[in-house]
């Protein structure tokens, strides 16, 4: 199978674009280092420094023989977008002589993925609405033009549901009203600029789904952590991107290297405020079935993408618990919260349909936060403290 990947350098892009390649498919990823470039800009902390696209692409190959092909480019450009449809991006054909260069498989990453990062002010407001919605909406142009039967799987999140006073359903909810019923998209209320992007991302490809009869699975995913996949294989050349900062760290990764170099636990509040969270090997494992499975022609099949949950207090006491265990003085530190969200509420999301179709979850034990610590730890002389808090406020 020819699987395209967009946003291919991003922390969860790299990992499936080796994951695939490994199986066998003729990958291709394409990026314009766009999270790497904010970075940058922001000057937020990486817990290691990681090779281009090109250099990665280079050692997998020299690793395992296979090839990724690497695609630098703008994709909110639809020319960009279009050139990797309609024959303008060329293929290797030695892998097979009648390929048309038309993916199967599309996976859709190419977001700006933090929530701080999209209400620090209005210019990173707007690059997240006009990066996120452009590439979106050109992929879905480009697929109704040139490859209707390619299936999408898109990442999208769970905090596009927000925390309702009922169950979260899986992207669907069946209505009564007035005697009669119907069944819609399950209503949203994301907390962040960049959640409310996702939900225009679903409406987009419910859209194209109704409208042009497209295939497209939309993952609902929690939070990830985690740094090491099979593919790796300990070779850190080839991990993916690991921020430790506020703006672009997930919190199980931020913890675990704020024990590491002593720097107290920030937990917004209480800590009350639960979410669904999953391993990153899991990511990769629901994509795969996803991808085993696509979606049926006109169909936007959406599946809650989360193994557990935890609260924030939850997270914070389990890695003061681990971090003791081995030999770390890990302090709890509550902050006011900077972000417009309820610290006490009702969060009972529905999950099953990824392990309906093959998934087996990976469980956020004791042993296994132990293990990222081990690895946080060998970098540790990389970690800057500075940069791990910058007081980013939803209503300033």
């Amino acid at each position: 199978m020819h699987i395209l990947i967009l946003g291919g350098d991003g922390y969860l892009g790299w990992p499936t674009a080796m994951y695939f390649s490994r199986q066998g498919h003729q990958v291709t990823v394409v990026d314009n280092y766009l999270r790497r470039n904010a970075c940058t800009e922001l000057d937020v902390g990486m817990l290691y420094t990681v090779p281009s696209l090109q250099q990665r692409a280079r050692l997998w190959h020299e690793k395992t023989g296979r090839e990724i092909k690497v695609v630098i480019g703008d994709l909110s450009d639809p020319e960009v977008m279009r050139s990797l449809f309609d024959g303008r991006v060329t293929y290797d054909r030695a892998v097979d002589p009648s390929f048309t260069g038309i993916p199967e498989t599309v996976i859709h990453y190419a977001e700006q993925p933090s929530a701080p990062y999209s209400l620090l002010n209005h210019k990173a407001a707007n690059l997240t609405v006009s990066n996120n919605l452009l590439v979106t909406n050109n992929l879905m142009f480009a697929l109704k033009d040139f490859a209707r039967d390619t299936h999408v799987v898109h990442i999208g999140t769970m905090g596009e549901y927000g925390t309702p006073n009922i169950d979260i359903e899986e992207g669907w909810l069946e209505v009564e009203h007035k005697g009669r019923k119907d069944t819609f998209l399950f209503p949203r209320q994301a907390s962040s600029l960049y959640h409310t992007t996702k939900i225009m991302d679903t409406d987009l490809m419910w859209f194209a789904v109704r409208t042009w009869g497209l295939r497209i699975t939309d993952l609902m995913q929690g939070p990830v952590y985690g740094l090491e996949t099979n593919e790796t294989e300990g070779d850190e050349r080839l991990y993916p991107i690991f921020n430790y900062d506020e703006i672009f760290g997930t919190i199980v990764n931020r913890f675990i290297t704020q024990a590491v170099v002593g720097y107290p636990l920030t937990v917004y509040g209480r800590g009350g405020q639960t979410r669904g969270y999953l391993n990153i090997n899991d990511t990769l494992q629901c994509v795969d079935k996803s991808v085993e499975t696509p979606a049926k022609s006109g169909e936007l099949r959406i599946f809650n993408q989360i193994m557990e949950t935890f609260s924030v207090m939850e997270l914070a006491e389990m890695t003061r618990r681990v971090g003791a265990k081995l030999g770390y003085d890990v302090t709890i530190e509550h902050l006011e919260n900077p972000r417009k969200e309820a610290e006490e509420h009702y969060y009972n999301p529905t999950y099953q349909g990824l392990t309906g179709i093959g998934v087996e979850p990976h469980y956020l034990t004791d042993e296994v936060m132990e293990g990222m610590f081990r690895v946080v730890d060998r970098y540790s002389d990389n970690i800057r403290k500075e940069v791990i808090f910058r007081g980013v406020k939803w209503g300033a």
